[in-house]
């Protein structure tokens, strides 16, 4: 089974694990009260993570393995490539002296090819 708790953000800080969706990953609101921990957070999510277990069975994948389409695999490649230049231009740049306006593109440039991987999600099998 995959483990769905998240450690907190900042490293030492005694604020708890975060729980999340086993599926999409979506944080889960926090449990009070007697019963089971929420796994998903939506009928929708439990559902696609059945037929992806069932899928699994059939193609003999261990947990550790998974099918990605080739498209899928190709763009998050794409966006990791440019979110690498990003990062050594931006280093690069900031061992030199820089406005604050060279600053703020450099910084734009950073977030503008960190957008795509922060807004990815990943497609379900259709």
């Amino acid at each position: 089974m995959t483990e769905n708790v998240v450690a907190s953000e900042c490293e030492g800080s005694e604020a708890p694990a975060e729980r999340r969706c086993r599926w999409c990953r979506f944080p889960l609101p926090e449990r009070t009260g007697r019963g089971r921990p929420r796994e998903f957070c939506s009928q929708r999510c439990r559902q696609w993570d059945w037929v992806s277990r069932q899928r699994a069975r059939e193609l003999a994948l261990s947990d550790g393995e998974l099918v990605m389409a080739r498209t899928e695999l190709d763009a998050l490649h794409d966006d990791l490539y440019v979110l690498e230049c990003a990062v050594a231009d931006t280093r690069r740049d900031l061992d030199h002296d820089m406005t604050k306006a060279e600053l703020r593109d450099a910084l734009r440039w950073l977030l503008d090819a960190a957008s795509p991987l922060a807004d990815r999600k990943l497609a379900a099998a259709g």
